[in-house]
């Protein structure tokens, strides 16, 4: 059976409000509800989701009220609370420092090791007495997610590997093995298995 790491589609972006707490923007909901139209979506059995509304509202709209959404802190974005809010290109450039020095921590983030350790140590903690038989949905951030694929497939920590821009974005696992079956693919266009 397989597990599928989602991370959020576009977001509304507001300066003046922390990150955690940003919402969806009316792209980022119409990428999610066509998602939860799908083949793949309708065999998912159960949804962990980020604490950060982005990911809930995104797990609520895939979950199209026939399942339960779970949450786990353990499964936030990278802690970049140091900095706020980055316009896009510091942000990007930001980004290229947090993935090519995963020990350091850019200018207060939280190190890419350590949030690896994390999102690795929240998904293995969920998956513990799972079910193997039956399909689930981690939904999160494109950073961790970065983070836990390149884990999986025993790459070192690169941006390379990172999700193509604009979230909404899935990769798929066996639950046997944890490996990793379908890179970063959007998850509107995924065929499923």
């Amino acid at each position: 059976m397989f597990a599928l790491y989602i991370t959020h589609p576009q977001v509304a972006i507001d300066p003046a409000v922390p990150v955690p707490d940003w919402g969806l923007s009316e792209r980022g909901r119409e990428r999610a509800r066509f998602a939860a139209s799908t083949g793949w979506a309708r065999q998912v059995r159960r949804l962990v989701a980020s604490t950060e509304r982005k990911a809930i509202e995104t797990a609520e709209i895939l979950a199209a009220g026939r399942l339960a959404v779970e949450t786990d802190d353990a499964m936030g974005e990278n802690d970049r609370s140091a900095t706020g809010y980055l316009p896009p290109a510091a942000f990007e450039a930001a980004a290229d420092e947090f993935f090519a020095r995963p020990e350091q921590s850019f200018r207060g983030w939280e190190r890419a090791a350590d949030a690896q350790a994390r999102i690795l140590a929240a998904v293995e903690r969920v998956l513990t007495g799972h079910d193997p038989e039956i399909p689930i949905a981690f939904i999160g951030h494109g950073g961790v997610g970065t983070l836990l694929k390149c884990r999986l497939k025993g790459t070192p920590i690169r941006r390379d590997g990172d999700q193509p821009a604009g979230g909404g974005n899935l990769f798929a696992f066996r639950l046997a093995d944890r490996t990793v079956t379908c890179d970063w693919t959007p998850m509107e266009s995924w065929k499923g298995f």
